[in-house]
């Protein structure tokens, strides 16, 4: 059991937590929760961190079907035992489940995407708020979408928080960053793909362009949107009703009602039962 802050391994999870830039040095991200170590890829784990509270709860014999199903999980995994008070600096959260997943990136490939049958993509340019960007990724796997492209700029999608919004779909809905957009813009057109910009400049609401075709949707900054540069190269711009004397939707609702609006287009009137 680790019981020491100054532990090489609890310093090094406290610097993953903290900079993105060691993160990404090491090919690793971090969940916290049962829920995202239940849903974690077995084969993406790298290793299992559980605090001593929560261990002494697991040897219980009255424990819930859930908890008996992480419990055979971290039983095939295997999983390193922490003090609470050194658990409570490792964790990125004010009230820890108890329980920290290291795992690998996953890593996607565009080309290969592209060779879904009509895909559907959102293309994200410098979104900074890291809740906004997992609301995103949570609303895409939702939607049922091909996968999620974004700017150099836009803010790490390992970032605690955006784990922590994505609900697992981080494990499930592919995403690239890009360095340069106009080449992947581009190259999306080269497929077919129909792009679309979310710009308060749009003259067409988004509900009267056919997303049946393979579809991409510009997103942009929170404060700015979208760059003049990578709007223009955008098909068409679309905008969303907007009644009273408000300008614009928050990124992630936005990116909801458009990837929905494709949805209901392409699969029809969900009929109540």
């Amino acid at each position: 059991m680790i019981t020491s802050a100054g532990n090489a391994r609890v310093k090094q999870v406290v610097q993953w937590q903290n900079k993105a830039k060691e993160r990404k040095k090491d090919g690793i991200f971090l969940a916290e929760g049962i829920k995202m170590f239940e849903e974690a890829p077995t084969e993406s784990i790298v290793e299992v961190f559980v605090s001593e509270d929560l261990e002494q709860k697991l040897k219980s014999t009255e424990v819930s079907d859930t908890d008996a199903l992480y419990k055979k999980k971290l039983h095939e995994t295997g999983y390193e035992i922490v003090a609470d008070d050194v658990f409570a600096k490792m964790s990125d959260t004010q009230t820890p489940q108890g329980i920290l997943t290291i795992l690998k990136r996953p890593e996607y490939n565009l080309d290969l995407l592209l060779q879904e049958e009509n895909p559907v993509f959102v293309i994200l340019e410098n979104l900074q708020d890291p809740g906004n960007l997992g609301t995103i990724v949570r609303t895409a796997e939702g939607a049922g979408i091909t996968g999620v492209i974004m700017s150099a700029g836009t803010v790490d999608i390992f970032n605690p928080k955006t784990i922590r919004a994505t609900m697992g779909s981080i494990y499930r809905v592919p995403f690239l960053y890009v360095e340069d957009m106009a080449d992947t813009i581009q190259k999306l057109h080269k497929h077919g793909v129909h792009t679309y910009a979310a710009h308060l400049a749009g003259k067409t609401y988004y509900q009267d362009v056919s997303l049946k075709e393979p579809t991409a949707f510009l997103i942009g900054n929170e404060g700015n949107g979208l760059t003049k540069e990578t709007a223009d190269m955008a098909e068409s711009y679309i905008k969303i009703p907007m009644e009273g004397q408000v300008e614009s939707l928050n990124a992630a609702v936005a990116t909801a009602l458009l990837l929905y609006e494709a949805h209901r287009q392409r699969h029809g009137e969900i009929q109540s039962k």
